[in-house]
């Protein structure tokens, strides 16, 4: 059973995949070649199967973690009784063509004194269920199972034999670096590589960082954000970039699988695939910052989906997508895995791609509608797949759907599917009229009012006094949160501030939001979660637009309070204050850019 906690870990990648590295120097999760693919390094799922990649010193020391400035470049520095050390953690970013080939690049350097660093090597293949062989060479070592391999190389200079011992046990590779203060060494490990091991040196290895760190650098500069969050607001882009799965610019909803929502519960998906509805929000957050092409390059990437015409349950677009944009999701479960701290089953894939969401629409929509108010083109062929969605929409948005908290308790008529819905024939009636486009806009225009009319029929509940969560009860749901910002109601209209205020009263606790109440709602799972930090963001920002300002800044800088020592966020947050659930999630850090963009906006 795993010890260390989802907090104490950061994050890198190349913009293909992504490794997860712990306080303690070790990569306990790492997916090749792609986010989706099966894991290599999965130890924090399992931490006898599951496999890692660990570079720490031998005996006690202390350690801490930071980020190099402004880039995705990690830096973990121990501190013993005969020296201070660090481990440099980094994977040169790939360009937009698919590849098997990536580089795990790990640094070693005493900094003062002496030090020796343990480096152990022990991948698992395919989530731990793929044997392979250990083999020792000149200049590192391979690993190979059937149909894969990886090599280690070695970072040295001519004359180093006497620093390093290297040995095999069993199915892993163990070596021993003694540095003294100055001296740099380290290793590469190299996923599908072309060539054997090779000796690389320490200057050639120097530049490689050098040129990771000027990369990150360059891309950042291009935010426009000039707030007063910017240090957390760029490590949130930065990990959205790190997310981002370049040949297709789809979003990830985060890196990992099977973290749980509750300790020892069953709430444990798999997160390492694009859905329209997170990364139809990543659009608005990057245009605010100033990152178009991220923006332009989903725009493609939703248009490709939406021409494709997934035509399943839920429409011409289905929930979430592999990185590739096909839909092969079949979830099963991992049984020879234990899960994180004992919570089981380890699911991959989901069984959430056939559901029936109809929020995705209006969430699609509104993405393309903030692209072209951004001034980018949707071209002919755009525009007929986005009309055919919407004809597809008319004729199905009266209906029960699972929703966006994606529940398997049955099917119901949810407030928030209908309130995306509204969006999706608003943003259509806008771009046909704004450009001229043929469209059928008195049948979308009935529709869109339509289903304002029923919104406050059926979704207004007198009683409670506020918008619920559907049309056959009275339980609150924090999506509703973002009615302000889809111009349903004013930000200040009475209906919208008594829904706030009952939303404050019965999901908030101390500036953390719960989705809604499974108690009250059952959602056909066994046990309970914690808050959902998309909803806490969410909740300043509906806090800002209300003119709430002192209370939005308060509950802001407090969830700012809740990030791990690198600034990162996984999907919930316990009663205990521990992070739970899949990390880093897009959808937090994407809240938290909307939440600070608003924020400083209204406060001027």
């Amino acid at each position: 059973m795993t010890e260390t906690t989802i907090a104490e870990h950061a994050l890198i990648g190349d913009l293909q995949t992504a490794a997860l590295v712990t306080t303690d120097g070790s990569i306990d999760w790492f997916c090749a070649p792609r986010f989706d693919s099966p894991s290599v390094f999965g130890a924090l799922l399992d931490d006898e199967r599951g496999g890692r990649f660990r570079v720490r010193p031998a005996g006690a020391c202390a350690s801490s973690q930071m980020y190099h400035p402004d880039t995705a470049v990690l830096i973990t520095r121990f501190s013993g009784p005969d020296g201070i050390g660090e481990v440099v953690d980094f994977m040169p970013p790939c360009g937009t063509t698919a590849t098997t080939e990536h580089r795990i690049a790990r640094l070693v350097r005493c900094v003062r004194g002496r030090m020796t660093f343990e480096v152990v090597v022990a991948p698992r293949f395919d989530y731990g269920r793929r044997p392979h062989r250990a083999l020792l060479v000149a200049n590192g070592a391979v690993f190979t199972a059937p149909g894969t391999s990886i090599v280690l190389h070695a970072v040295r200079e001519p004359g180093d034999e006497h620093l390093a011992e290297a040995r095999v046990e069993g199915e892993d590779v163990h070596l021993r670096l003694a540095l003294t203060a100055g001296q740099v060494r380290g290793v590469v490990l190299e996923t599908d590589a072309a060539e054997p091991p090779r000796e690389i040196r320490v200057a050639e290895f120097e530049d490689l960082f050098r040129a990771t760190v000027d990369w990150w650098r360059a891309w950042l500069a291009r935010s426009t954000y000039r707030g007063r969050w910017r240090e957390i607001v760029a490590r949130s882009a930065i990990t959205l970039k790190l997310l981002t799965y370049a040949p297709t610019g789809g979003l990830v909803a985060a890196p990992t699988l099977g973290l749980p929502e509750q300790l020892g519960g069953e709430r444990n998906w798999d997160y390492r695939y694009t859905w329209v509805r997170d990364a139809s929000f990543s659009v608005s957050a990057l245009l605010a910052l100033g990152f178009a092409e991220e923006a332009a390059r989903f725009g493609n990437w939703l248009g490709d989906r939406i021409r494709e015409g997934h035509a399943g349950a839920g429409g011409p677009l289905a929930v979430l997508y592999r990185v590739d944009g096909t839909t092969d999701l079949r979830e099963e479960s991992l049984a020879h895995w234990s899960g994180y701290r004992g919570s089981s089953p380890v699911r991959i894939g989901n069984d959430a791609a056939g559901q029936l969401q109809l929020d995705i629409y209006g969430e699609a929509l509104d993405s393309v509608f903030a692209a072209d108010r951004a001034g980018f083109e949707l071209s002919h062929r755009g525009w007929t797949a986005l009309r055919a969605a919407l004809d597809w929409l008319s004729e199905h948005w009266d209906q029960p759907e699972e929703g966006i908290w994606e529940t398997r308790g049955g099917r119901k008529r949810f407030t928030y599917g209908r309130l995306m819905s509204w969006v999706a024939f608003d943003r259509g009636i806008r771009l046909a009229t704004t450009h001229g486009r043929p469209a059928p806009v008195e049948d979308w225009t009935w529709q869109r009012d339509s289903i304002h009319g029923q919104l406050l029929a059926r979704g207004w509940h007198r009683t409670r006094n506020a918008f619920v969560q559907h049309d056959t009860g009275d339980e609150l749901d924090a999506s509703l949160l973002r009615m302000p910002r889809t111009g349903f109601l004013p930000a200040k209209d009475p209906l919208w501030l008594s829904t706030l205020d009952a939303i404050q009263a019965g999901l908030v606790t101390d500036s953390l939001v719960y989705r809604y109440d499974p108690a009250a709602s059952p959602d056909g799972l066994a046990g309970s979660e914690g808050t959902f930090s998309l909803c806490s963001f969410t909740y300043v920002d509906a806090l800002a637009r209300a003119g709430r300002l002192e209370e939005a800044r308060t509950a802001f800088e407090k969830m700012l309070t809740y990030a791990n020592h690198v600034g990162l966020y996984a999907e919930e947050i316990a009663p205990t204050g521990e992070q739970l659930g899949n990390f880093p999630q897009a959808f937090t850090h994407l809240a938290l850019i909307d939440a600070a963009v608003t924020l400083d906006a209204a406060l001027g």
